[in-house]
């Protein structure tokens, strides 16, 4: 499910009185010369700036630290009527935090009628102008509107901020192909890319003249020939299974679609912000309550009236929080869901795996030990024959698919070898292994032989095939959510020829897990007509279709 708010939270070295003065003047600047509203007087509680348009304001200071926080809200009309809400605040917590002071930007849209979804925030002006004014920093990373150039010499600095411990934000680090100008490339290409970044993201243009330093330390993480990469916090380049939780955008998903490449990497970071913890200086604030200015006199109906007005506004306000928190509650208890299932799906492979690697560990010792009772010690010590020849690409792959006798592939070959630029490194070995496997049991089905589906193959393999693959990474059925769902069924429904289905196309359940732990996820889609043709069709080899977790 796409995140529907827009957050930044960054610190600065700045006191809170520096802090705050600049907030209030960028904060000016945007109300009145970007939006054009009366801030002539603004004061502490609510002011009215236009109509339909309320700014609310107040500041706290004592020896426990000190606050500055504004609310503007808008009331828009359009295809979704509702209220733009734009907080700001600044806040420093001696006890804390060593002096720093927090910034924190919140955007959010709340539909009139709760049975409208929001419309998405992107980064709002008020942030750009606070990230070119402040010193912006996450961790030890500095945080701009625009992406700066890893010079050969910064490479080391660089490292730094991505193993740094304290880093809340990601570090996007796009990659300029061999052969191109830096400069240009960037202009064309990774500025668009990362239209939506500023304030989720710290960004960073990797030239080729300092490629080969920044791959020597992360050899498991690279990102290379015009792809972008995601480094979530907490990266660790010595691990190579690290590698899976950070994201790689290829150069061929960038340039066939900017715009939509923008929106897919700005998604990651903007649910990220919205799911981290604040840190705790910000999450101790009070709630904010608007506080209309005293009446001087209510003595008269239309004063009276004026102030059941601003009850009315207020207890509207207060419904649309409720519904907006409610909302969010919503859909983190469906994030909750959905990664308690993604635990236990890795819970039941990882155990199936590791009782498979003990079985034929215990194998191997009662055979050794057999030959070596029988005399036969140096054959039971000699190393296995190398494994036969596979292909290192998903390209690789479709150029040897007429290996596979019962298989066919009618998928889209671009989606598949879109995986090359972003692979980690055992997916083209689990991809073949599961082309071997189902090829095996796509003989046995069309002989009618199999006794079952092809996870029930898994599960009881017989003795003749040597090809196996683990049934945990095997799913017959798709939830009930995606198929009710027409874009994510579209997404699912693949060409098949005529004699298979008479609309040429076909809705695949059955798929398999080629891998997981990032926003790539491979995965293979097929159906079974080994009762009809006789034939297995592969219909799709590629990134992972939309469903809630994307």
């Amino acid at each position: 499910m796409d995140p529907r708010n827009y957050r930044m939270v960054v610190s600065t070295k700045q006191d809170f009185v520096t802090a705050s003065a600049v907030a209030d003047r960028q904060l000016h600047h945007w109300l009145g010369v970007m939006k054009r509203y009366d801030t002539s007087v603004l004061d502490e509680g609510r002011n009215e700036i236009a109509e339909g348009v309320t700014l609310d304001y107040d500041t706290v200071s004592g020896r426990h630290g000190a606050y500055s926080r504004w609310r503007l809200r808008e009331w828009k009309q359009g295809p979704v009527p509702g209220t733009w809400q734009s907080t700001l605040v600044v806040r420093s917590d001696p006890r804390e935090d060593d002096r720093r002071t927090w910034i924190q930007v919140d955007i959010e849209h709340l539909p009139a009628s709760s049975d409208v979804r929001p419309i998405r925030a992107n980064t709002p002006g008020i942030a750009k102008l606070l990230l070119d004014a402040l010193d912006a920093q996450d961790g030890l990373a500095d945080v701009g509107t625009v992406p700066k150039f890893i010079e050969p010499d910064d490479v080391e600095e660089v490292i730094e901020e991505l193993c740094d411990l304290d880093r809340r934000l990601p570090i996007v680090v796009a990659s300029v192909p061999y052969g191109k100008d830096p400069e240009a490339w960037t202009e064309q290409i990774i500025e668009p890319a990362f239209k939506h970044l500023a304030g989720l993201a710290v960004m960073y243009v990797l030239p080729p003249d300092a490629q080969q330093l920044f791959e020597d330390t992360f050899d498991h993480h690279r990102v290379f020939g015009g792809g972008i990469r995601t480094y979530l916090p907490g990266v660790d380049p010595a691990w190579q299974p690290d590698a899976q939780r950070h994201p790689v955008m290829s150069r061929s998903t960038i340039e066939a679609n900017v715009r939509r490449a923008a929106a897919i990497l700005a998604s990651l970071p903007q649910r990220l912000a919205l799911s981290h913890p604040l840190p705790e200086p910000l999450d101790t604030l009070p709630f904010q309550r608007s506080r209309p200015r005293p009446v001087v006199d209510t003595s008269s109906l239309e004063e009276l009236r004026k102030e059941l007005r601003k009850v009315d506004t207020q207890r509207q306000e207060a419904e649309q929080r409720e519904e907006s928190k409610d909302q969010q509650i919503r859909e983190f208890r469906l994030r909750v869901k959905e990664a308690d299932d993604r635990d236990f799906e890795q819970i039941v492979e990882n155990d199936q795996l590791y009782r498979d690697f003990q079985d034929a560990h215990r194998k191997v010792r009662f055979l050794q030990k057999k030959l070596e009772e029988a005399g036969l010690h140096a054959l039971a010590h000699t190393p296995p024959p190398e494994p036969e020849d596979q292909p290192a690409t998903f390209a690789g792959i479709l150029d040897r698919m007429d290996e596979f006798t019962y298989l066919r592939f009618t998928g889209n070959p671009k989606k598949t070898k879109d995986l090359d630029a972003q692979c980690i490194v055992n997916w083209v070995t689990v991809a073949w292994d599961a082309l071997r496997t189902l090829n095996d049991y796509a003989a046995a089905s069309a002989a009618g032989t199999a006794g079952g589906d092809f996870r029930h193959w898994c599960d009881n393999l017989p003795d003749g095939p040597s090809n196996r693959f683990p049934s945990a990474k095997v799913k017959m059925k798709e939830s009930e959510t995606v198929g009710n769902r027409t874009k994510w069924r579209r997404q699912r429904t693949f060409p098949v020829p005529a004699s298979v289905a008479k609309e040429g196309k076909l809705f695949m359940q059955a798929h398999l897990r080629i891998g997981g732990g990032n926003t790539v996820s491979p995965r293979l889609y097929f159906h079974d007509d080994g009762a009809g043709t006789g034939l297995v069709y592969v219909g799709y080899i590629g990134e992972h279709p939309d469903n809630t977790q994307t």
